[in-house]
């Protein structure tokens, strides 16, 4: 099992850095004051690990609403692309059997520990090319190691393209440990009414792994 997740903190990689999208956690009661210590968090829903709903991007998109439906396991195929070093295109993405219905996870440089430190606005992303060669392969939804899908595109059509198809987008996943190959993507998310984002959890199993748990519950 690999849980793929960011892990929420004061000081953890945001989009592009910026410091005002920074999650804030604090402290509103504690000992000193009663017999309970209670924490508050703020943050903004496309923080660390996430999906964009369509109104995200799209002003008519549905809500994340939609997700909460959705069976949390999922087909999941992750592919290597840490040659790259700017951007993944549909040349890039023939170079792979990408299986129809799955959740494909795109592994960069961005999974390099230390490479977005210094510039985390240079992040690897999905250009608009691979993002159409994505939705001709009818996959269910696309993960990328960073917490963008994409920059240096005008009017954002990679997030358009794949949130019209109602492509899952999901973002900010940590990749590092997970080699090559085809696994079960566990996805919970918060279930937050009329949002345009819904962070959650996530991790890959391993076919093998999960059939043993599920038998479990037999």
């Amino acid at each position: 099992m690999y849980d793929i997740s960011m892990t929420i903190k004061k000081d953890m990689l945001v989009y592009k850095g910026k410091n005002e999208i920074r999650p804030r956690l604090s402290t509103v009661r504690d000992f000193t004051q009663g017999d309970a210590h209670e924490s508050e968090l703020q943050m903004n829903v496309h923080t660390g690990t996430h999906v964009d709903a369509p109104l995200h991007m799209l002003e008519d998109g549905a809500s994340a609403n939609l997700f909460f439906a959705e069976n949390p396991f999922y087909q999941a195929q992750l592919i290597d692309l840490t040659e790259l070093d700017e951007k993944i295109t549909a040349a890039d993405l023939k170079e792979y059997q990408i299986e129809e219905n799955s959740f494909l996870m795109l592994k960069t440089k961005n999974s390099i520990p230390g490479f977005l430190e210094e510039t985390p606005e240079k992040f690897i992303y999905l250009a608009e090319s691979g993002a159409e060669y994505l939705i001709d392969n009818n996959i269910k939804g696309v993960g990328i190691d960073t917490n963008g899908i994409e920059r240096a595109q005008s009017e954002h059509p990679t997030h358009k393209k794949l949130l019209t198809q109602q492509i899952m987008i999901l973002e900010g996943l940590r990749l590092d440990q997970v080699p090559a190959g085809n696994y079960v993507l566990l996805l919970s998310l918060l279930k937050i009414a009329d949002s345009d984002g819904l962070p959650g959890r996530a991790y890959l199993f391993e076919q093998g792994e999960i059939e043993t748990i599920l038998k479990l519950f037999k």
